[in-house]
């Protein structure tokens, strides 16, 4: 599962994808695993068609977030049964509390249970390209 990657939206349809800033536009380069019109195999599985990002109706950054401990947390792995939890809130003491490791200056992580999770879902940002 991928637990955080962008998405476009380019003739109505959805892609995962790849934004790409040069100087004068950015381009997104959009992903699909079957062949299609303007798509280009670069490995097998993997078609892709680079699109400036003013062609896209969306372009959005998602991420995975839940619920543990009634605190929200960002998913960044999976591993036999264990999620890797991001803290989201902006207190050492309150990660420490709860048991979180430092991983650099406000940055809090832990393996935790996946059955001790609660509430996954997916959250988007709008890019403004």
């Amino acid at each position: 599962m991928t637990w955080h990657s962008y998405r476009a939206r380019w003739r109505g349809a959805d892609y995962p994808c790849s934004p790409d800033s040069s100087a004068l536009e950015t381009w997104v380069r959009l992903r699909r695993d079957e062949p299609a019109e303007g798509f280009e195999e670069v490995e097998p599985g993997c078609h892709v068609r680079t699109v400036p990002a003013a062609e896209c109706e969306s372009v959005h950054f998602v991420t995975t977030v839940c619920r543990w401990r009634d605190t929200e947390f960002h998913v960044h792995a999976e591993r036999e049964g264990e999620l890797l939890l991001e803290y989201l809130g902006g207190s050492a003491p309150e990660a420490v509390a709860l048991g979180l490791e430092r991983i650099e200056r406000g940055v809090y992580r832990a393996w935790v249970p996946r059955a001790e999770v609660g509430e996954l879902r997916e959250r988007k940002v709008s890019l403004d390209l």
